[in-house]
C-alpha cells in the first residue's frame, strides 16, 4: 500500500514539474545552449557529474564540457555569482523544490570564483 501511494506522488510531481504548473521560479544566471535539452538535464545532471567526477579522480580525464565548474560559470547568478546563495538560486531552487539534499557545495564552491583561487590569484 505504502509502496503504491510513493508511486502516484512520485508520479504526480514529475508530472507538475514537466508541465511546469508548479515549477519554482529560478535565477538561471546567464543560461544559454546546455550540452543537453532541459527535460534530460532535470532527470540526470547527477548522472553526468558523477561520471565526470569518476573520469578526473580516478583517471585524470577532464572533460571541460561537462563539469560542475561549467555549470556554476552557466548558471550562477548575476547578482551574486553564485548557484546556492538564495532561495532562488540555480541548485537550491531545484533541490529545495524536489525535497533532495544539496551536497556538491560541501567540497566544491557554489561560485564563479572560489575564495581559495581568489587567493591563490592574489599571490
Amino acid at each position: 500500500m505504502i509502496k503504491i501511494l510513493l508511486t502516484i506522488l512520485l508520479f504526480a510531481s514529475t508530472g507538475a514539474w514537466a508541465a511546469g504548473s508548479s515549477a519554482p521560479k529560478l535565477d538561471i544566471g546567464k543560461g544559454g545552449q546546455c550540452v543537453k535539452d532541459t527535460q534530460w538535464m532535470r532527470k540526470n545532471h547527477m548522472h553526468l557529474l558523477k561520471h565526470q567526477r569518476d573520469e578526473a579522480l580516478r583517471r585524470g580525464v577532464r572533460d571541460a564540457e561537462i563539469s560542475l565548474k561549467n555549470c556554476i560559470e552557466c548558471h550562477a547568478s548575476v547578482q551574486d555569482d553564485s548557484v546556492i546563495a538564495r532561495e532562488d538560486s540555480f541548485c537550491v531552487g531545484c533541490h529545495k523544490y524536489e525535497a533532495v539534499k544539496l551536497d556538491c557545495f560541501e567540497c566544491h564552491s557554489g561560485t564563479r570564483k572560489s575564495a581559495w583561487l581568489q587567493q591563490r590569484n592574489a599571490k
